[in-house]
């Protein structure tokens, strides 16, 4: 059975009942879908996400406080955001950002928790998952500011194989659901970066995004749902689900020419490296590389 990783969803979304909840773990299990990363957004989120990771043999976490809630951030919540990130299966900090369309937080609030953030990733040595909307440029000038891009940081990760070419520095820095030009994924990918693919690949109209899995090698790309959000064509319109990873990937595997199965494989064997699950296995690099 071909196996498929969710990089990017919310089983701890707070709109879930615990009926429900329980129905969407008993369809990942169902599917085709062994891995799932369940991402923090704020202090309860990230309890609750680390809580999964411990009972669900398939789930893993990220620890968090999402931009819109920058300013609920003090030192205790950074704290407890260190002690959940010391968890068995808390792989990454995340999701973390700036977020200047809804602006729900003060911008000089989500700037000053975001950089505390990045520090606390660089501290712990752990992967980075980034939220950026409305602020592509701050967010870059940031994570080079706070040293995400470094070659120190880049020293204590495992580095990916790229086929015919040398090892490439891997910052273990995630753009998760990354909307932007093709050129700036193509500026992300030189520094070390890793760029999530969501739903809105599928979308009639979404060129850009198209354009983007175009350019960029597989090798730094990874695919998610962001459940119960960004639900892909043919779905679109209901609350989205691990399960419907698969879309996506399905999309990749076109823009990229290769099939379904050669880029449900990649992408699940890129999203164990980058969030350091079993760093022995790395994709096969012999097979046809876009």
């Amino acid at each position: 059975m071909q196996r498929l990783f969710d990089s990017h969803a919310h089983l701890n979304n707070e709109t879930y009942t615990a009926d429900e909840r329980a129905a969407l773990i008993r369809e990942i299990e169902s599917s085709a879908v062994t891995r799932v990363m369940d991402i923090g957004f704020d202090l309860a989120s990230s309890r609750l996400a680390a809580e999964h990771a411990a009972r669900l043999a398939w789930c893993y976490a990220a620890v968090g406080v999402h931009p819109h809630d920058a300013d609920s951030m003090n030192e205790d919540t950074l704290a407890e955001i260190r002690r959940l990130a010391g968890l068995d299966k808390v792989q990454a900090i995340g999701e973390i950002g700036l977020d200047f369309h809804y602006d729900n937080s003060d911008r000089e609030a989500q700037v000053y928790w975001f950089r505390r953030q990045i520090r606390l990733a660089n501290e712990l040595r752990l992967p980075i998952v980034i939220h950026s909307r409305e602020a592509d440029q701050l967010t870059l000038d940031i994570l080079v500011e706070e040293g995400a891009f470094s070659e120190e940081r880049k020293s204590w990760f495992l580095q990916r194989l790229i086929p015919g070419g040398k090892p490439a520095g891997d910052a273990r820095v995630l753009l998760h659901c990354f909307s932007g030009s093709h050129e700036l994924g193509q500026q992300y990918v030189k520094l070390g970066a890793t760029l999530s693919v969501a739903g809105p690949v599928t979308y009639k109209n979404n060129r850009r995004t198209v354009e983007m899995v175009a350019a960029i090698p597989l090798e730094y790309l990874l695919a998610e749902t962001d459940a119960p959000y960004l639900t892909p064509v043919p779905f679109r319109g209901r609350p989205n689900k691990s399960p419907y990873v698969e879309h996506t990937v399905r999309k990749i595997a076109e823009i990229k020419g290769i099939s379904y199965e050669e880029a449900a494989e990649r992408t699940f064997c890129n999203a164990e490296v980058f969030f350091n699950i079993d760093e022995h296995k790395q994709p096969d690099t012999n097979i046809g590389h876009k």
